[in-house]
């Protein structure tokens, strides 16, 4: 956790506030200038965000989901809306998933995350032209820890279109970022046999 304290006369003083998640390397709703109040309600937020993350890793969707909307009541997070629509997805539930994911744009618009995963939800749905965007979108999102994925979801989409060259820079793009990502090695190296 980082913390600066901002000099203001007329409010309550504010400290910068950057929270690690423990999963992945990005700050728990970024870095902010909180007061006292804020950060600690922010505290109990990441808490609860990390169990629902644990219940969901368990497999115990229901208390995760749960966990989630307290740690949104607590302090409403970016990561806790894409996260409560990833399980949502997991339960069967696109609709709130995506629904999820607009949510989790409203707070913060520069958190990658939730664009990939409206993209991803759309291919699931087989609306294939509609999820281009939201993977362009990704791609350009300043906070955003793995942008290897929407690269690789984008190629998927341009080879089931049958764009196969626009597919192919795409999961070159993908391994470019993270040489170590199996699933676009693989599309990739699928591709370019298919191609010669």
């Amino acid at each position: 956790m980082t913390e600066k304290t901002e000099a203001n006369t007329t409010e309550e003083p504010r400290e910068l506030v950057a929270l690690d998640t423990g999963i992945g390397e990005m700050p728990f709703g970024g870095e902010e200038f909180l007061t006292e109040d804020e950060a600690e309600r922010k505290r109990e937020a990441l808490h609860l965000f990390q169990q629902a993350y644990e219940a969901q890793m368990r497999g115990e969707l229901d208390d995760a989901a749960d966990l989630y909307k307290q740690s949104i009541e607590n302090y409403p997070t970016a990561e806790a809306h894409t996260f409560l629509g990833w399980t949502y997805s997991f339960m069967g539930l696109r609709d709130e998933a995506i629904e999820e994911c607009h949510r989790a744009i409203e707070v913060d618009p520069d958190f990658g995350n939730p664009y990939n995963d409206i993209g991803a939800y759309l291919i699931e749905a087989g609306n294939l032209h509609a999820a281009i965007a939201w993977f362009e979108r990704a791609m350009k999102a300043p906070r955003y820890e793995a942008y290897f994925y929407p690269h690789f979801n984008l190629g998927r989409v341009y080879e089931a279109m049958g764009r196969w060259f626009e597919a192919l820079r795409e999961y070159q793009a993908a391994v470019g970022l993270n040489p170590k990502y199996a699933l676009a090695i693989a599309a990739l190296r699928r591709l370019q046999g298919r191609l010669n």
